[in-house]
């Protein structure tokens, strides 16, 4: 049986009122008497009970972290951006999936109630609303890549619109005018942005747009190949001549398309994806992307939770991309 509390301040002499002030740090104890509690707490191996310790101090020295997916290099970036940061506070990281799913957002959502001393969530399809009706008032919770319009709680996302309109004028600089687009779901606050930055840059730069043009999937590689097939289904004088992708994952996948296609990489058409995931690097051809922070939207993500001032007006950060120039894209041949 597990040592309780109580044996611990019988041997040491003490009650246990002075034992919890020891083991918690919270009020005043002598020297000697510190001493000799902790040395029977570590003699007996006494191992405090989180659930009622909690109930004391009303810290459970946890932090949650509500993602779309586990599964990806997306998401293992930032993940282990969230838990490193967490870890060097001091805290242990609970993390839960919604799998895209609004029942799963909220069914997390709700477990995580008095579980956790401060909540980030990433869900690019979640809204102010389902949030509020969900958590607690007082419980600290910062979003990652969320619409942020309405919200009263702290939010930080990507460059998405910058970071896409200077992958498309990156393609116009080669001499590309027919840049095809993969997009991702409908409804996914990323994907909607990435859209947006396609469109704009197309438009800043005068290249071809619009029916044709684009195809949507679901940041899956799987989604990115069926994309590419419809899209360079044509007649080979009227198929784009580089594609650019929402995501590594989707552009990746159209590669494997275009191959199949008899279409080389990059001599026929050049591809563009976004995230700079791991793999990018070391898939062939090497990929040109945008890198997105994702370390360091989770570890910022995890510093923004615990430095937020309760009260004041939440804050909204941006965290810039760069564009990352690799073999997948190259100039124009013909």
């Amino acid at each position: 049986m597990s040592v309780t509390i109580r044996e611990v301040a019988r041997q040491a002499g003490v009650s246990i009122a002075t034992v919890s002030r020891v083991l918690n740090s919270s009020g005043p104890v002598g020297v000697e008497t510190r001493a000799r509690v902790t040395r029977v707490a570590s003699d007996l191996r006494f191992v405090p009970n989180g659930a009622a310790r909690s109930l004391i101090t009303s810290r459970t020295c946890t932090l949650g972290a509500l993602l779309p997916d586990i599964f990806g290099e997306f998401f293992s970036e930032v993940l282990r951006g969230l838990d490193t940061a967490a870890q060097r506070e001091g805290y242990q990281l609970l993390v839960s999936s919604s799998h895209h799913d609004r029942s799963g957002i909220v069914a997390a959502l709700r477990a995580m109630r008095g579980r956790v001393d401060g909540l980030v969530v990433m869900a690019p399809d979640l809204d102010a609303r389902l949030l509020r009706e969900n958590l607690p008032s007082r419980l600290p919770v910062v979003l990652l890549n969320c619409l942020v319009e309405g919200s009263p709680y702290p939010a930080l996302n990507i460059a998405n619109v910058e970071g896409a309109g200077e992958a498309v004028a990156h393609l116009a600089a080669l001499g590309h005018r027919r840049v095809a687009f993969v997009g991702g779901p409908p409804g996914n606050h990323d994907a909607a942005e990435r859209l947006r930055g396609y469109r704009l840059g197309a438009l800043a730069h005068g290249l071809d747009a619009g029916e044709g043009l684009e195809a949507f999937g679901d940041f899956s590689d799987v989604s990115g190949y069926h994309a590419a097939r419809a899209l360079f289904s044509g007649a080979p004088g009227e198929r784009p001549t580089a594609l650019f992708a929402a995501n590594d994952a989707m552009a990746i996948g159209a590669i494997g398309a275009l191959r199949e296609a008899g279409l080389g990489v990059p001599e026929d058409v050049s591809v563009v994806g976004f995230d700079d995931i791991p793999m990018a690097r070391y898939f062939s051809p090497p990929l040109t992307t945008v890198r997105a922070p994702l370390h360091a939207l989770g570890s910022r993500g995890i510093e923004t939770l615990l430095t937020a001032d309760a009260g004041a007006a939440p804050v909204y950060a941006v965290l810039p991309t760069e564009l990352v120039v690799r073999a997948s894209s190259a100039a124009r041949l013909s």
